[in-house]
């Protein structure tokens, strides 16, 4: 009770959300047997980041970093554009088709959302796409990034729940591509209806494979960082270095975009990123604890199970769950704190912890849309100056595809 009120009670204050998990922590720890307890906090912090994986969370952030900073958006967006731009809504179709191509690269959506923010919105904008609107189908493309690999999520729940992180990679591209190609869908819905810019002309060969040319080494990044996963020839965070060097190796040597100064730059804003996801990683390792020793997530399981012993129900409770945190918290602190709850409970009804993992990470990943802690409303809205509220109102037959999505996978993935 005293954990769950000082939990809730710092959130509401607005109380950064790493301190909140290490504060509640903290105060478990005092409930289960007084100060002596309180020596278990610091060696818990520090083994919360004892795992070797982690380390490829940074240099994937670094790589997309490099990546952005060198121009290898503007290419990946002129190589979409040519290949869909003709269609009604084409800018829109090259947005959702241009998030495909950087997911490979960044693996996180706020990075997508604050790459295409300064990027595709202002030219749709300038095509006669409604501000909103372009917010919107930026939105919608960029949670694809922490799904198609490389994930940051994933890193997170393969490294804290023992689970193959190149078994999750692979597992994550259909839900991936699946969220794009619908979303395009009923960008062509909307095409007519909201009056969508249309380019006059067809496909043109010429432009496809001159853009192709040109964006080529940034389109094998993301091959060549999954087949040295799936091979085995790497480990995860070794492909994340090697990602660092191809990336360092295309902007400063081939592309020669880059500089001492923006290398400079990309290691801070890298470090900055790094430090708020490792702080909440590592406070969230003290209430974990604290949670393992008091049994929560078997009394959860067992709660569960006493309502209904049906999967589909089980699975949609887990589901409605997942979405009304991510309301609220920040999703990297909610897979931390809720998967060590919730897997075991998608294990006793039969789950592969591969599937329960996609699962969870793609309703997580459907919050970032949602106000009021949707970060990726809040970085496209500081970045564009649109409200959050008209963006939020082009945005809500998105949300309905994407949980049609969802609905897909765990219906894929219950057990029979």
């Amino acid at each position: 009770m005293y954990v769950a009120l000082t939990f809730f009670g710092l959130l509401i204050l607005g109380l950064p959300i790493g301190y909140v998990l290490g504060l509640a922590g903290v105060v478990g720890l005092l409930q289960l047997g007084g100060p002596e307890f309180l020596t278990m906090a610091p060696r818990r912090f520090f083994e919360g980041l004892d795992l070797f994986t982690f380390m490829a969370m940074p240099l994937f952030i670094l790589a997309g970093e490099i990546m952005n900073r060198s121009g290898i958006t503007s290419r990946l967006i002129d190589f979409a554009n040519a290949l869909v731009g003709y269609l009604r809504g084409g800018l829109a179709h090259s947005n959702m088709l241009a998030s495909v191509l950087f997911s490979g690269m960044t693996g996180a959506a706020v990075s997508d959302a604050a790459a295409f923010g300064n990027t595709m919105v202002p030219a749709m904008e300038k095509q006669g796409y409604k501000r909103p609107f372009a917010c919107a189908v930026t939105a919608a493309g960029s949670i694809i990034g922490p799904t198609i690999p490389p994930s940051n999520l994933m890193v997170i729940y393969g490294s804290l729940m023992g689970v193959s992180i190149a078994g999750l990679f692979a597992a994550g591209i259909l839900p991936g591509l699946l969220i794009a190609l619908l979303c395009m869908c009923l960008i062509a819905a909307l095409g007519k209806r909201l009056g969508l810019p249309k380019k006059e002309g067809g496909p043109s060969l010429k432009l496809i494979l001159t853009t192709f040319r040109s964006s080529l080494l940034a389109i094998l990044m993301p091959a060549m960082i999954l087949g040295a996963i799936l091979s085995g020839v790497t480990t995860p965070t070794e492909a994340a270095a090697l990602a660092v060097l191809y990336a360092l190796v295309i902007g400063g040597v081939i592309y020669r975009t880059l500089r001492l100064r923006d290398l400079v730059e990309m290691l801070e804003r890298t470090a900055r990123i790094t430090g708020v996801v490792f702080l909440i990683i590592a406070a969230a390792s003290i209430l974990g604890w604290w949670m393992t020793y008091v049994q929560l997530p078997q009394m959860v399981a067992s709660s569960f199970l006493a309502l209904t012993n049906n999967p589909e129900a089980i699975i949609g409770m887990i589901l409605l769950l997942l979405l009304i945190v991510g309301l609220f918290m920040d999703i990297n602190a909610a897979l931390i704190i809720l998967a060590p709850v919730l897997v075991p409970l998608t294990n006793a009804i039969g789950m592969d912890p591969i599937h329960a993992g996609i699962m969870i990470i793609l309703t997580l990943n459907i919050s970032l849309m949602t106000p009021p802690v949707g970060a990726c409303l809040f970085v496209l809205s500081s970045v564009t100056g649109e409200k959050i509220e008209r963006i939020s109102a082009y945005l809500w037959p998105f949300l309905l595809v994407q949980v049609g999505v969802l609905e897909v996978v765990q219906l894929e993935r219950t057990p029979r």
